[in-house]
């Protein structure tokens, strides 16, 4: 079996075809579009999992690579040229060997098509046990290269508050979970009110995702928050964006 280094050199590749979906991201408060998480599908639409089953630890580089180089070809393509659009793609970090090793083919992509840098976010979602260590390289040298950086999931993970003191990314997305019906859930809405002010002090903003309901908006709103992602808004998009529902 190659390392990943190896395989970069000697062009190597995940063999079965996917796309990718475009989810928006939303400012509610001034009611436009922050950006869109880029979303593996298979070649025809097909759910994630349809793609994601096949990914072993002999691909699971090749896989990553390639699902970046997708997502920004993609978005390239369809973000209109004057709008500051980001582009959060999630990365896994046990796929990044070297961090400035493993970015060669992404930084080309992004250059070769002229999709700024600042505009691209890598986010990971802590729900398998890593090295700490590891992940706090891949992050802080993404952050030196000028890409953003964000936690996906977060209460939901196995790093949680311990990474988030090591390092603070520019966006922590609050777990699906910890939303879903906190309007009638006052525990909820402790932990969220609470987890929004340590964000605030920390610097970091949050996004909260998985928002389904009106009333799930208006408490997250009545909150502070202004990130939001999620059905309510706007369902992925296959090989396309959309404009989301900001009046639903």
């Amino acid at each position: 079996m190659s390392t990943g280094c190896e395989g970069c050199q000697r062009g190597e590749t995940f063999d079965l075809p996917f796309s990718i979906a475009f989810q928006p991201i939303v400012d509610v408060r001034t009611r436009r579009t922050f950006g869109h998480e880029a979303l593996v599908r298979g070649p025809k639409g097909e759910g994630a999992w349809s793609v994601l089953s096949k990914v072993t630890d002999e691909n699971r580089y090749y896989f990553d690579q390639q699902c970046r180089v997708k997502a920004i070809g993609l978005a390239a393509s369809l973000y209109p040229a004057d709008e500051n659009l980001k582009l959060s793609i999630n990365f896994m970090p046990n796929a990044v060997y070297e961090p400035r090793a493993c970015i060669r083919q992404t930084l080309a992509t992004a250059d070769r098509l002229n999709f700024p840098l600042r505009n691209i976010i890598f986010e990971f979602t802590e729900n398998e046990k890593m090295d700490t260590d590891h992940v706090l390289r891949v992050l802080e040298t993404y952050r030196e290269i000028g890409f953003g950086t964000a936690i996906d999931d977060f209460g939901a993970g196995h790093a949680g508050l311990g990474l988030l003191a090591k390092f603070q990314p520019d966006i922590v997305k609050l777990d699906m979970d910890l939303i879903r019906n906190i309007d009638t859930d006052t525990s909820k809405q402790i932990i969220v009110r609470h987890t929004l002010r340590m964000l605030e002090e920390l610097g970091v903003t949050p996004l909260c995702e998985g928002v389904e309901t009106a009333a799930e908006l208006a408490i997250l709103q009545e909150l502070g928050v202004g990130l939001m992602q999620g059905y309510l808004l706007a369902r992925p998009a296959f090989e396309t964006i959309v404009t989301p529902q900001f009046d639903a």
